[in-house]
């Protein structure tokens, strides 16, 4: 499903007009039309504020492919709650061991654009790894890939929130394009062992 016809569902869903959208996010009508037609995309700001206003994640409203299942478990957190020592060296790392306590691995991802051809030649020409630069800077938060009870879940955690999607196909091996993203596992060792 395309970003456009997600966001005509989620502003029926929500009851509101097209100028009541565009009022709440402060554009116009007609770049509500357009967003909802495909004959453009919101640009980031926007998208962040569309994923706020209807509580859906920025992943979900741009990835258009099937990797990852619909459900999504977001949950608001207070990071000063959480106390990092010992093996979890971060307290977003303890935030999803809390989270998810019988999990059988936990793995931090590191997370990178997966750049499409044309921004590739872009990125190329203007200076090699500007786009991953500037998309890294947008996206300050962390990732986890959790497997518990069979099933492994694509973990985002920021200062405000922890956010849990199924993932549809099995993460394998040591990286893997998910959505519009390119995961990889980070190089140190998985965050549980079995038996403790």
């Amino acid at each position: 499903m395309s970003i456009g016809q997600k966001l005509k569902d989620a502003r029926k869903k929500a009851g509101l007009s097209q100028e009541q959208l565009a009022e709440k996010l402060c554009v116009s009508r007609q770049a509500i039309t357009k967003w909802e037609s495909d004959k453009g995309i919101p640009d980031i700001e926007n998208i962040q504020n569309i994923s706020k206003l209807f509580g859906v994640s920025i992943d979900s409203l741009l990835n258009d492919g099937d990797e990852m299942s619909a459900n999504v478990i977001k949950e608001s957190i207070n990071l000063d709650d959480y106390h990092a020592e010992g093996k979890f060296k971060s307290k977003l790392h303890v935030v999803v061991k809390s989270k998810y306590p019988d999990a059988d691995s936990i793995f931090p991802l590191v997370r990178r654009k997966n750049l499409s051809l044309v921004e590739k030649v872009v990125d190329f020409v203007v200076m090699p790894g500007v786009l991953h630069t500037a998309d890294s800077l947008n996206d300050l938060t962390s990732y986890y890939l959790v497997e518990s009870q069979g099933k492994q879940y694509l973990v985002n955690v920021t200062k405000e929130f922890i956010e849990s999607r199924e993932l549809v196909r099995r993460f394998t091996g040591r990286s893997q394009i998910i959505g519009k993203d390119y995961f990889t596992k980070a190089l140190y060792a998985d965050l549980v062992t079995k038996g403790r």
